[in-house]
């Protein structure tokens, strides 16, 4: 069922445009379409747009086999999803969500281009889990309209969208994303703009510290995620969780921390930074501190 989208003191998001169809892409598209806003999802090549929408109907229709949505509300959602590789595509949006990878560079460049494509009231957020939102709004006129939307992968089952304000994020920015989440059927929760925000800032420091029990040989990797599972209730270890997250990814993140705060209790593990410089970078390149098929 489509729902109305008028956010309360915000405003009335229709459109909402994706710029990345990678993991986190197809999934924020996908979430969005099945909460009734019209989606345009945008990448490069026709190939990886392909890719995305087989995945989302992939998605889609596991949720149908589980008979948590009906077969026509899935197919509403595909309907309602368009593609493209040209970004002027995003003038029509009311909120384009960024989720290109994590390269400073590239997205203070993709950010200029959108501030000058999209019409002044449309909303930019950003995917990125560690990036400054307001060092990003720094690249548009419009840093009052620039926000960082967190999602969690994967993201068609992860409640959470963490919600971070750049320094001048405005109020009503704010709200209307916050309420734009919730129609997705998330839990937003508002952070400040701090280097790694709140998810990240607590997360990579304890997947850190468990290289660095395994670096010293206070435990195999078993004994590790053992113990945070058994111990700690976690659903996955943290090695393995490091491995499903990417430690490219990981280190990128110990960076920014160690950067931000020149605290040397966010130095990365030297063990970390070996494994990434030898390629292995967990389940994506097949081989991390696990295996994979």
């Amino acid at each position: 069922m489509i729902v109305e989208h008028l956010l309360g003191e915000g405003m009335n998001i229709k459109t909402i445009a994706v710029i990345g169809a990678g993991q986190m892409g197809n999934g924020i598209a996908q979430v969005a379409s099945s909460a009734g806003f019209q989606v345009v999802l945008i990448d490069m090549n026709d190939a990886l747009l392909e890719k995305a929408m087989a995945t989302i109907q992939f998605s889609l229709g596991k949720l149908v086999s589980k008979e948590k949505i009906s077969q026509s509300e899935a197919d509403d959602s595909i309907a309602r999803i368009s593609t493209g590789t040209d970004r002027s595509l995003c003038q029509n949006a009311d909120l384009v969500v960024e989720a290109i990878p994590e390269v400073l560079e590239w997205k203070l460049d993709l950010f200029k281009e959108l501030d000058s494509i999209c019409p002044d009231h449309t909303i930019l957020a950003t995917n990125t889990s560690s990036i400054s939102i307001t060092k990003i709004a720094g690249a548009t006129r419009r840093p009052d309209r620039v926000i960082g939307m967190h999602f969690m992968n994967p993201v068609p089952l992860m409640k959470l969208v963490e919600i971070i304000n750049g320094e001048e994020t405005s109020a009503e920015t704010n709200a209307t994303i916050v309420q734009a989440a919730e129609s997705m059927g998330k839990v937003p929760l508002t952070s400040e703009d701090f280097p790694g925000f709140i998810s990240n800032r607590i997360l990579c420091p304890m997947l850190n510290e468990a290289i660095f029990c395994l670096q010293e040989g206070v435990a195999t990797r078993e004994a590790i995620d053992g113990i945070m599972k058994l111990g700690m209730n976690h659903p996955m270890g943290p090695l393995a969780l490091a491995d499903y997250i990417g430690l490219d990814t990981v280190l990128h993140i110990m960076d920014v921390l160690y950067d931000g705060f020149g605290d040397s209790k966010y130095r990365a593990a030297p063990l970390l930074r070996r494994m990434v410089d030898a390629g292995l970078l967990g389940k994506k390149t097949g081989r991390g501190f696990y295996t994979y098929n």
